[in-house]
């Protein structure tokens, strides 16, 4: 049977238009009940500080409690096998960014994989990082850092938030580039290494500035370089370890996933609402006392950005054989 013009074209946008109406649905009782948001680090750090701001802003907008669980280990993989083991949809969001981008190669037979397992939801904020020295260290900058780490092999310990993590992996590349090594200490987080930088029981730490600035600006930590592109505007006299070793360059970012099969209007509706709290002055405000730089991204723009760093990282992840502990 022949339909006449009229009648196809309304039956074609009708049906052009199920998905988009389908998805609306799903977002419109969403959230039903009060979501998780799992964190692989502990309490305290710059990544919990950073998820409990934007948790009270959904809270807030969504009606429902948005709760922090602190799931540190492994990477952030056990926070991540948490999210992956609940249902689809939405109630549960785990905290990614570039260590999950490392453990694709780091963890290549874990059960657990967030880029098999996750969908990517919205880019959160970036963490500019910096080579942080406790004051004892007779270095005061990075050339100054390389000659006496060069002259004492084997003295100088460097602190990271964990095997293969951002921090460590910095460290990596920074050896790798300048053929010296340092003793590696890693911790569960910034909450236990800072104590240790600050009491002089570790050399330098590759940090966040979120977790160090206070104490740079007070004296009790130096600043020896920030690791990012470009200074930073925080501390505009601090040069970048790409000054003095070229090439050198590390971006660390993160933001929310939750479990593959999640309904694309819940993603949709968690990447607006994300989004519009990342552009607020009172948000934009809290992010800049912390030292981060807000992130809104779309969650393939996301999960493009945690691509490039998973190419990146498995080089330097397999030239210094790196395996988790």
């Amino acid at each position: 049977m022949k339909l006449p013009r009229r009648n196809f074209l309304y039956l074609a946008a009708g049906a052009a238009a199920l998905p988009a109406t389908h998805r609306f649905a799903w977002a419109q009782g969403y959230p039903s009940r009060p979501v998780r948001i799992f964190v692989g680090y502990p309490p305290g750090g710059a990544a919990d500080t950073i998820v409990r701001i934007v948790a009270q802003w959904l809270t807030d907008r969504l009606g429902q409690p948005f709760i922090v669980e602190n799931r540190p280990g492994a990477a952030t993989n056990v926070s991540i096998q948490a999210a992956m083991a609940a249902p689809p949809d939405g109630h549960a969001l785990v905290f990614v960014g570039t260590t999950v981008a490392i453990n694709a190669t780091l963890y290549e037979s874990y059960s657990i994989n967030f880029f098999r397992d996750g969908s990517a939801v919205a880019g959160l904020v970036s963490f500019p990082h910096v080579v942080a020295a406790n004051p004892s260290l007779p270095a005061k900058s990075v050339a100054e850092l390389i000659a006496y780490a060069r002259a004492n092999p084997g003295k100088v310990s460097v602190a990271s938030y964990g095997t293969g993590t951002t921090s460590h992996l910095a460290n990596e590349l920074f050896r790798s580039m300048t053929g010296i090594n340092f003793v590696h200490v890693p911790y569960r987080g910034d909450a236990q290494a800072i104590p240790d930088l600050l009491g002089g029981r570790v050399d330098i730490y590759f940090a966040t500035l979120t977790s160090t600035l206070p104490h740079i600006r007070s004296g009790a930590l130096n600043a020896l370089a920030v690791i990012g592109k470009a200074r930073y505007d925080a501390l505009p006299d601090v040069p970048t370890v790409g000054e003095t070793v070229p090439g050198y360059e590390v971006e660390s970012f993160a933001g929310f996933g939750t479990r593959k099969g999640t309904p694309a209007g819940i993603i949709e509706r968690l990447n607006s609402e994300i989004n519009t709290g990342l552009m607020t002055a009172v948000i934009k405000a809290r992010l800049a006392e912390l030292a981060t730089v807000p992130l809104p991204l779309s969650p393939a723009e996301f999960d493009a950005r945690l691509t490039a760093e998973t190419e990146k990282w498995a080089k330097v992840i397999r030239t210094a054989n790196i395996k988790p502990e």
